[in-house]
């Protein structure tokens, strides 16, 4: 099961702009991979790991903006297509093992 989260935040303030750049360090952090700006996916084993990094998610959610999270399958997450650009190097995982070493 991979969780895909999505966010907008906003960077008006320097408050904000702190906000947002303790957020994606928190998912960075966490294992957390950037599939494209704002944009961020992590395996989770089972539904209830993935319901707990939800809850680990609210709790370091910033005050203002959107994070939205999406749980889809493995199956359903290979079937991602790139179509425009270039993909980046690393991008796709070979197989689903869960240990990966970079």
């Amino acid at each position: 099961m991979r969780l895909i989260v999505f966010f907008d935040l906003p960077v008006r303030t320097p408050a904000q702009r702190r906000h947002y750049a303790q957020f994606r360090k928190y998912l960075e952090k966490s294992g957390y991979l950037m599939m494209q700006e704002s944009v961020y996916s992590k395996l989770a084993l089972n539904d209830r790991i993935a319901t707990g990094l939800v809850g680990r998610l609210r709790e370091h959610k910033p005050p203002e903006g959107l994070v939205q999270v999406l749980k889809v399958t493995e199956r359903q997450y290979a079937t991602i297509d790139c179509i425009v650009g270039n993909s980046r190097k690393g991008f796709e995982l070979d197989d689903s093992d869960p240990l990966v070493i970079l």
